[in-house]
């Protein structure tokens, strides 16, 4: 990773109200965080409106709600993001997406693009066959290893 753009996320973390940035391009990564570690016998707790506090009291831990189920994802090779970053189908807001839903797709060719960084990555297929679903949408935020596309 080149030195410049660690410094550029320095100024980023110190211009910004947030506590921890890390990236991850292809095997290299790099977190930057402010401040020192947290006392390991803090925890912050959950404050219910209507329920005084007293010192040394504590709050009664809020039932965590079932997070919706993830939709069912086809059978077949899975095409994963291998980087934090922005997904694009086509090349150009005008042009074609690189490929659609029902599409045969060889082994290496291009199947869409990843901004991290303002620096355009070209994602390909790692197998070849037909494309079974699409799982983001152009323009969507994408995590590492998230799953794009399905190849049957």
């Amino acid at each position: 990773m080149d030195i410049r753009k660690i410094k550029k996320l320095i100024e980023l973390l110190e211009e910004s109200s947030l506590t921890e940035i890390e990236i991850v391009e292809g095997e290299e990564s790099v977190r930057l965080s402010r401040g020192g570690m947290a006392s390991p016998g803090f925890a912050p707790q959950a404050v219910h409106p209507g329920t005084p506090m007293t010192p040394g009291a504590v709050a009664p831990p809020t039932p965590v709600a079932d997070e919706p189920e993830e939709p069912a994802v086809p059978e077949g090779e899975l095409v994963r993001a291998p980087m934090v970053g922005t997904f694009y189908a086509a090349s150009s807001p005008e042009a074609e997406p690189f490929v659609s839903l029902g599409q045969q797709v060889t082994q290496g060719e291009t199947m869409c693009i990843i901004e991290a960084m303002k620096m355009f990555n070209q994602i390909e297929a790692e197998a070849s066959g037909t494309v079974v679903a699409i799982l983001v949408e152009n323009g969507q935020p994408v995590e590492f290893d998230q799953p794009l596309y399905v190849i049957r």
